[in-house]
């Protein structure tokens, strides 16, 4: 028995609830109370200056980079030519105006109902050093176009670096704000997690124009730095009644993934390091269930994982698996079962989605005691589990996903319907800063600001500290 100081008996039992119920409101969550002002997000008209066509005949537009490699030392990158095939060769170097380097791509085109599109060219630009700054120019004459991006640093466990996470961007005036904010915020590539142009909400005529037109949006960023493309439930665009029936058709014709280099056989799903980061995308909508292809190939890819080299282990999907919010509420469950295992038992720092379009950051929380029999069923603290953050808050369309279960769950850290981006800057193999900001019609607003703690260093300098001290460690 413990005695108070005012004499009060507590069991160690009554104590122990006492110091529960203290740590459950320092942490409870947070259901912001800012409510945004405009709703829905207005689309921004074609003729727009967002929109801009580059001027000289068949100039390359709609320019955008990916990461070329598993390592960070090649770009694929990709342009429209809207009139001809022209040049699909990439002229490159370390020196502004000065190309000594020419890489050769190719060129392809679809049709999607009674649109054609333009020509489109990927180039592969690979033998890059690290942390170097490239020129490059693409098309021909007067017509020609240059551009400029930097590599990352070598792969290495304290390397620092700076991820802006975006999702369900579309093409509104919000979006733009969006864009925008993010550029201004010092990011060095975008991790974007599906639901890119919502050209598939416009009418069928405009379909392929709002591809265009947002891969005219995102240059001003995209043609700049690396954007890691992961698929959203908008790029299917399975229309039998428009005779289109092969689902991914425009987004897999113009966004090139490196699948190959981490031995994907599908550029859905793959894989990437960048800096001291290992990021690995996955597909909400192709199967993941036991011995598919996505299921044996992630099981594989985990095993590759050196966190002694790339201690930030990211996972990039659509779909959010733990979410508060009524809007696709619990769509996520099945890859949940699937996957959550595997997701705990490797350490994995952050799992980023999008799909429910506001914003949310969980505790580290797993349920993989779930069990409809006994009647285990809720979420508990784990600190081995990932951070689930849904960002689908980039500005499309749809507008705002405003209606939030009540009361807020306990595994919900921090939850608001704005429009808005992320950053997580890598200070080094230990430490990382996260924030989201929101758009506050047109302002950009730091909201929720975390420090966190990487998963596998954090949990190995406790264990050091432990065996210096005379401890034991249960293996």
């Amino acid at each position: 028995m413990l005695v108070t100081g005012r004499g009060m008996r507590l069991s160690l039992f009554q104590l122990l609830l006492v110091l529960l119920k203290t740590l459950i409101s320092v942490n409870a969550g947070i259901t912001s109370t800012f409510i945004r002002s405009q709703l829905p997000s207005a689309v921004i008209p074609l003729d727009d200056e967002a929109f801009s066509i580059p001027k000289g005949h068949n100039a390359p537009q709609q320019v955008h980079i990916t990461q070329g490699d598993y390592d960070g030392k090649a770009v694929i990158i990709s342009w429209v030519t809207p009139d001809e095939p022209g040049s699909s060769n990439v002229q490159y170097g370390t020196s502004g105006k000065k190309y000594g380097l020419i890489a050769e791509g190719t060129v392809t085109n679809y049709t999607f109902y009674n649109y054609k599109s333009g020509y489109i060219h990927h180039c592969l630009v690979d033998g890059l050093e690290y942390d170097t700054k490239y020129y490059y120019k693409i098309g021909v004459g007067d017509s020609s176009r240059e551009f400029w991006f930097q590599t990352p640093p070598k792969i290495d466990a304290d390397a620092p670096y700076t991820f802006g996470i975006i999702g369900d961007l579309g093409q509104t005036y919000n979006s733009l704000s969006t864009l925008e904010h993010y550029i201004q915020s010092g990011g060095q590539a975008v991790l974007f997690v599906g639901d890119l142009s919502y050209a598939d909400k416009y009418e069928s005529d405009h379909h392929g124009i709002r591809w265009d037109s947002w891969g005219r949006f995102i240059e001003r960023s995209a043609a700049y730095q690396p954007w890691i493309w992961s698929a959203g439930n908008h790029e299917i665009e399975y229309m039998p009644n428009l005779g289109e029936v092969s689902p991914f058709k425009s987004y897999l014709h113009r966004f090139a993934t490196p699948y190959v280099a981490s031995k994907s056989s599908n550029p859905l799903w793959y894989a990437v390091r960048r800096a001291s980061a290992h990021i690995i995308v996955l597909s909400s909508y192709s199967s993941y269930v036991k011995y598919t292809p996505q299921w044996q190939w992630l099981r594989e890819e985990l095993k590759r994982v050196d966190r002694e080299k790339t201690p930030w282990l990211i996972v990039l999907m659509h779909v959010p698996i733990y979410s508060s919010n009524q809007v696709h509420y619990m769509e996520g469950e099945s890859m949940r079962a699937v996957f959550e295992s595997w997701f705990v038992r490797s350490r994995v720092d952050f799992i980023f989605a999008g799909h429910v379009h506001a914003y949310e950051r969980s505790y580290r929380i797993s349920n993989m005691d779930y069990n409809v029999t006994s009647g285990v069923r809720y979420p508990v603290p784990d600190q081995s589990a990932p951070v689930y953050l849904t960002v689908g808050d980039g500005g499309n369309l749809e507008g705002l996903a405003g209606r939030f279960w009540d009361p807020q769950p306990d595994y919900s850290a921090f939850r608001e319907a704005s429009y808005g981006h992320s950053t997580l800057k890598i200070m080094n193999k230990t430490h990382a800063v996260y924030h989201w900001n929101r758009n506050d019609d047109g302002k950009k607003v730091p909201t929720d600001s975390v420090v966190f703690h990487n998963q596998y260093w954090a949990s190995n300098w406790h264990r050091r500290r432990h065996l210096e001290a005379g401890g034991e460690v249960d293996c």
